[in-house]
């Protein structure tokens, strides 16, 4: 009997951690499920009123897959260059916080053409109620339409950089994932990371991890994991972790981390500086 009872607490742990590890297996591939966790949607409060007015680039439009057209914010370099970088939004939608990103990065760059890709096709959230029911209705297969749509309309010699937070930030991983010998480089701010082994062998490019150890979603096991298949892949995987929350660098956050999202940035533009074709 009491080899019985043993047996049987033994099973339940067993069970009890395999539902666990299927749980974050099923998150980590898909940040949609926690859109409606009411803390997370607590970490996200309204953005800031902001309206962008100084913009150096304009909306374009390509083609994609599935017969449709996609959208986004195209800033382009003084002189024809093959560097692009292709920048995934958070949540929130391709907002005239995202276009200002956008312009700095291309400034900071000098020598790269940015494509702000529109995952939401036209819907900018204004709060986290609608952010999550965008990001909720934004498809993986679409959102990969408008993505490829931005690597094929970059063209065929570009070498592809991409660099997304948050919901951005595991589309940034599936950007260069999907960009496959013209992947050049990949920012990923605290974004889900891919756990397909198969697709995470495919990966051509370095990856940036900017994580932050406060984060309950994308927290540090998740780092560590992503690390381990990395290395097992033989992928190249730089994490770094700031001791703040999910969202730290979006000013609008109210975990907004000043000094980390300072230091997380200049990481994110040393990272691309240094594999710039051309540069």
């Amino acid at each position: 009997m009491k080899n019985l009872i043993l047996a049987f607490l033994l099973l339940s742990a067993t069970f009890v951690s395999g539902q666990k590890m299927l749980c974050c297996a099923i998150v980590s591939n898909d940040m949609r499920r926690i859109a409606d966790d009411p803390q997370f949607l607590a970490s996200h409060a309204a953005p800031l009123p902001f309206n962008y007015i100084a913009q150096s680039g304009k909306m374009i439009t390509f083609p994609t897959a599935d017969g449709k057209t996609g959208s986004g914010y195209e800033v382009l370099a003084s002189k024809p260059t093959k560097n692009f970088l292709i920048i995934t939004h958070e949540w929130w939608g391709l907002n005239d916080y995202i276009k200002q990103r956008a312009d700095e990065l291309q400034k900071t760059f000098g020598n790269v053409n940015v494509i702000a890709v529109d995952m939401y096709d036209g819907k900018v959230a204004s709060s986290p109620d609608s952010a999550g029911k965008y990001m909720k209705a934004a498809t993986d297969t679409r959102i990969m339409n408008i993505i490829n749509g931005a690597i094929s309309f970059s063209g065929k010699d570009a070498h592809i950089f991409s660099l997304g937070w948050c919901f951005g930030g595991g589309y940034s991983l599936q950007t260069a994932i999907a960009a496959g010998k013209q992947g050049a480089g990949c920012v990923i701010y605290y974004g889900m990371p891919e756990t397909d082994m198969a697709k995470i062998k495919s990966l051509h490019c370095d990856v940036l991890g900017l994580f932050a150890s406060q984060d309950k979603w994308i927290n540090p096991d998740v780092v560590k994991t992503f690390q381990d298949n990395m290395d097992k892949a033989g992928k190249k995987l730089t994490a770094k972790e700031y001791n703040a929350n999910h969202g730290f660098a979006n000013p609008s956050n109210p975990k907004y981390d000043k000094a980390s999202t300072e230091d997380a940035n200049q990481a994110a533009i040393d990272f691309i500086k240094a594999r710039l074709y051309d540069k």
